[in-house]
């Protein structure tokens, strides 16, 4: 059995011959054209090696972009592993939706940030990014990549969870005055965001863990659940930190954008009315799903 017909075995065909012409045109620069004449036949035998290596990774449920080591998004590579979310089409259309809605230079806060590709895009775009991310793996690739495809823009650990009052709790920022980095012995520092935001963008953690079932091994056996799941009894857990935070950070006219478990839209959208915020919109992905949710903060402060 050939490589290919082991994707095809594993996945369907036309999935099957999608993940070998990715994985022939990343690791090898062969293109659908060099495929179909032939040239992946005449690989050396040490790319063939690797070749097979790759191939039974992926066809033991392993994502594609974890064994190559990058994902696409926005029309750049970014670097991604195990421990940070891979991203995914429909989060482009996201990026879209906040460059329709807001000016050039407009200042962003992306929470959740993982592999850097939102936040990354903003700022190459031009815009002023704060990333936001509660594991120090998503933080270093995140980092890795703005440094690979020359974006500025600051990164800080913190969990919006436990944000308190007009402080959001961060761990090891290298961005903290000198004079706040040691004032505790606790596992966090308090950071205070000495800004006015314009905009706060968010992919949460949104499937209930009671959909498990229904995922693909190769996302449910290898992505971080930190970044995936949410409690059954608590879907809204993140929109609700978030439209608080926003509350107390966005400019009067600031924005909410959010990603969103189709399931859940309708309720985030209510959820942001219940909190005063105006002109909520709901929109479909790609796929036709109910997945966007934005809003805007009331203008009165």
């Amino acid at each position: 059995m050939n490589a290919l017909q082991k994707l095809q075995q594993r996945y369907c065909s036309g999935e099957g011959r999608a993940l070998y012409e990715l994985i022939l045109g990343k690791r090898f620069g062969l293109s659908r054209t060099d495929i179909l004449l032939g040239k992946d036949t005449t690989l050396s035998a040490e790319e063939q090696a690797e070749l097979q290596i790759i191939i039974d990774r992926v066809a033991k449920d392993e994502p594609v972009q974890y064994v190559l080591g990058s994902a696409d998004f926005c029309g750049r590579e970014f670097l991604v592993g195990p421990g940070v979310l891979i991203p995914r089409p429909e989060t482009q259309e996201l990026v879209r939706l906040v460059e329709q809605h807001l000016a050039l230079g407009s200042t962003v806060l992306d929470i959740g940030t993982g592999s850097g590709c939102i936040a990354i895009t903003l700022a190459l775009a031009g815009y002023e990014v704060t990333a936001l991310d509660v594991s120090d793996v998503a933080l270093s690739f995140a980092r890795r990549n703005a440094e690979r495809l020359g974006a500025k823009l600051e990164f800080v650990k913190g969990d919006i969870l436990k944000e308190k009052s007009e402080k959001l709790k961060v761990k090891n920022n290298s961005n903290l005055p000198k004079e706040t980095e040691n004032e505790s012995n606790s596992d966090y520092s308090l950071f205070t965001f000495h800004f006015s935001l314009d905009a706060i963008v968010c992919n949460p953690p949104y499937i209930c863990e009671n959909e498990a079932t229904e995922m693909d091994d190769n996302v449910l056996l290898h992505e971080p659940h930190l970044a995936l799941f949410v409690p059954d009894n608590d879907p809204l857990l993140f929109y609700r930190a978030i439209a608080d935070y926003g509350l107390l950070h966005l400019t009067g006219g600031g924005m909410l954008f959010f990603e969103a478990n189709r399931a859940y839209c309708t309720q985030v959208a209510e959820l942001l009315s219940q909190k005063g915020y105006k002109n909520i919109t709901i929109l479909k992905d790609q796929y036709d799903n109910d997945r966007f949710v934005y809003g805007s903060r009331s203008t009165a402060l």
